[in-house]
């Protein structure tokens, strides 16, 4: 029993160091190889992540008071439900990780911006990708989902792009991000249901 264990911790250890080369050796690819005439743009767009989350369902939110559309206001509400969420558990399971960003652990990495802040999960990630999925939950259309996750995925990739995140900081971002989106719409749902049963949809 006791070479099992020593086995299998063994074998954890180094499946965890391998994801780590895995890792940093992807990263070193994005940002040692960028193209520095971009760095402008990258640093636009991941400084669009929190005013776009943010405001994107203040937006809609005055839109539904202008024109007094409760169901334009319920989207709105999911929206902001969803990034709440997003940023909570990102923040919690930064303060559980706890690990470092890149460029402090590799010299070699070059970060174009700098953050006080832990690494994991990356939270602009998170906050884009939990905006883009909500949006396209309340708004299920092409000319919808298309910009939004593409502008996400650029946020994503920003991160690695200026060397503040590793891909698994954005990888998991991007989980947390549409995950939350995803336990609010079912939360959502599951309130409505038990207030009004004939409820099919969150928006109804």
């Amino acid at each position: 029993m006791s070479k099992l264990i020593f086995f299998s911790i063994f074998l954890f250890c180094f499946s965890i160091s391998n994801a780590q080369n895995s890792d940093i050796d992807l990263l070193k690819k994005i940002n040692l190889n960028r193209n520095t005439n971009l760095e402008s743009t990258m640093v636009g767009i991941t400084n669009s992540a929190m005013p776009v989350s943010v405001g994107t369902p203040i937006i809609i939110y005055a839109v539904g008071l202008i024109e007094k559309d409760s169901t334009t206001k319920k989207k709105a509400i999911f929206i902001g439900e969803s990034l709440a969420a997003s940023a909570f558990i990102s923040l919690a399971l930064k303060s559980i990780a706890k690990r470092e960003r890149p460029y402090e652990t590799y010299p070699e990495i070059e970060n174009v911006t700098l953050e006080s802040s832990y690494s994991f999960p990356s939270a602009h990630t998170s906050s884009a990708f939990s905006t883009a999925t909500s949006l396209s939950m309340a708004y299920p259309k092409w000319y919808v989902i298309a910009p939004s996750f593409l502008w996400a995925g650029a946020v994503g990739y920003s991160r690695m792009y200026l060397g503040v995140h590793y891909p698994t900081d954005v990888f998991a971002g991007a989980i947390v991000g549409s995950g939350s989106a995803f336990l609010c719409y079912k939360l959502n749902k599951w309130i409505n249901k038990k207030r009004a049963p004939h409820q099919k949809k969150l928006w109804e």
